[in-house]
C-alpha cells in the first residue's frame, strides 16, 4: 500500500516535470526571434570571399545583433571584402526621395563606395555598371504589394545577372503583409514600373519567394533564368508577425501604415491625399474635394518624402483610419466612400489603372459595384495564382 502511493507520487512529480519542460520548450519555441537572411552571416561570408562584389541596398539592408543593428554594406566592408559599388532603388541609399523622385548617382560618404541609382536614368543595370563583378547580393526590404517598386528592381537585377552569368545572392526579409492574397491580377496590356507580372496587389510571399517565381514563371526577357541563392530565414511562417526596424519608406513609417498601404494606395490614382505631407501617412485619406460631413480634416505640407504633396496647403476633409482594426484582406469600403463622395469630374487619373493592373476596377467603382461583388470578380484569379504561388513557397 506504502509503495503504491509512493509509487503514484513520483509519478505525479515526473508528471509535472515533464508539463513544465513541455510548457518551456513551447513558450521558448514561440518567442523565438525570427533571423533575416542578412542576420545569417555565418551562412553566406564565405561566398563572398575572393569575388568582386555589387550589392543592392537601401536603409533596411541591416544585420540586427541584439537591440542593436549595422548596415550590410558597413559589416562587409569592415570584413575586408572586396564591396565595388552600391545599387539603390527607388527612394534612394539612405530612403529620403520622394515617391517617383529621380535619383542620381553619387558616392557613399561614409564608405566611399559608389552609388549607382535604379532609379534614375536606368532602372535596369548595365553591362558597363556590371562590369567587372563577380557576384550581386540583393537584400531590400519588401512590403509585399504589387505597386511597391522594389520587386520590379528585384525582376531587372535578375534579368541583369541572368544576361551577364552573375550570381545572384538574395538575403530573405520577412513580408509583413505575408498572411494573406488578395485583390485583382495584373493584366499584361497594364504593365508598368508599379506592376510586372501577373500577380494580386497582394501576393503573400516574401521577396526570396517572389525572386523564385520571377525565375519559375520566366518572366525575365527571353525566358532568361537567373543563378539565384535565397539565404533563407529563420523561424518564420507567412502568419508571422513582423515588426519593421527601419521603414521601407519615408512615407510607411510604422506598422500600421504598412498594413493599410494596400488598401490606401488606390488613392495615389485618385484626386484623395492619402496622408502625404502629414505625419500619418497612409493612416488618414481625405481631399477638399469630397462632400463629406466628416469632423476629420488635415492640412497636407511639404516634408521628408513629400516635397509636394497633394492639395498642399489646402484642409482636406476624410477619415482617420489609425484605430482600424488590422486588415487581413483588401479593405475597398474607404475607396468606394470616396468614389461616392467627390464632386469634382476628375477623381481618377490614368495611374489609377496602373495600380489597379485593370481597368475593370475603375469601372466597377464608377458603376457602384459593390465591395462584395468586386471580390467575388477575382476570385477565379486569385485561385489561379495560389497554385502558381505554391510551387515557390519556402516557408508555411
Amino acid at each position: 500500500m506504502i509503495l503504491t502511493a509512493r509509487k503514484s507520487t513520483y509519478l505525479f512529480i515526473l508528471f509535472v516535470i515533464c508539463t513544465a519542460i513541455v510548457s518551456c520548450a513551447q513558450e521558448t519555441k514561440s518567442s523565438y526571434k525570427i533571423l533575416t537572411g542578412a542576420d545569417q552571416t555565418n551562412l553566406y561570408v564565405s561566398k563572398l570571399k575572393g569575388k568582386r562584389i555589387a550589392i543592392v541596398a537601401n536603409q533596411t539592408s541591416i544585420i540586427s545583433n541584439g537591440s542593436n543593428y549595422t548596415h550590410l554594406v558597413d559589416s562587409l566592408v569592415s570584413l575586408k571584402l572586396n564591396i565595388q559599388k552600391v545599387f539603390a532603388p527607388e527612394h534612394g541609399f539612405r530612403g529620403k526621395a520622394d515617391a517617383g523622385e529621380s535619383i542620381t548617382d553619387g558616392m557613399d560618404a561614409k564608405t566611399g563606395l559608389p552609388l549607382i541609382s535604379l532609379y534614375g536614368k536606368n532602372k535596369k543595370p548595365t553591362k558597363a555598371q556590371l562590369k567587372d563583378i563577380d557576384l550581386v547580393v540583393f537584400d531590400i526590404q519588401d512590403v509585399g504589394a504589387r505597386f511597391y517598386t522594389y520587386i520590379s528592381t528585384l525582376h531587372y537585377v535578375m534579368e541583369a545577372c541572368a544576361e551577364l552569368k552573375i550570381p545572384l545572392l538574395l538575403l530573405d526579409r520577412p513580408n509583413p503583409n505575408g498572411h494573406y492574397i488578395d485583390g485583382p491580377i495584373l493584366e499584361p496590356a497594364h504593365k508598368s514600373f508599379v506592376g510586372m507580372h501577373p500577380v494580386p496587389v497582394v501576393y503573400g510571399m516574401t521577396i526570396g519567394e517572389y525572386g523564385l517565381m520571377i525565375n519559375g514563371e520566366k518572366w525575365l526577357d527571353n525566358g532568361l533564368k537567373a543563378s539565384l541563392t535565397v539565404i533563407k530565414l529563420k523561424n518564420y511562417t507567412h502568419s508571422s508577425t513582423y515588426n519593421l526596424p527601419i521603414k521601407p519608406s519615408p512615407n510607411l513609417p510604422n506598422k500600421k501604415a504598412i498594413n493599410l498601404y494596400p488598401s490606401l494606395c488606390f488613392f495615389e490614382g485618385t484626386n484623395v491625399n492619402a496622408g502625404r505631407g502629414t505625419n500619418m501617412q497612409f493612416q488618414i485619406y481625405g481631399s477638399p474635394f469630397l462632400n463629406t460631413k466628416s469632423k476629420f480634416s488635415f492640412t497636407p505640407t511639404p516634408n521628408e518624402g513629400a516635397k509636394y504633396p497633394k492639395h498642399a496647403h489646402m484642409i482636406s476633409y476624410g477619415e482617420d483610419l489609425r484605430d482600424a482594426e488590422k486588415l487581413t484582406s483588401l479593405n475597398l469600403s474607404w475607396l468606394i466612400k470616396a468614389t461616392k463622395q467627390n464632386r469634382t469630374k476628375n477623381f481618377f487619373n490614368t495611374f489609377f489603372t496602373k495600380l489597379a493592373g485593370t481597368t475593370k476596377l475603375q469601372a466597377q467603382l464608377e458603376e457602384k459595384v459593390s465591395e462584395a461583388d468586386i471580390k467575388a470578380s477575382w476570385q477565379e484569379g486569385l485561385e489561379k495564382f495560389k497554385i502558381v504561388r505554391k510551387k515557390y513557397i519556402i516557408y508555411q
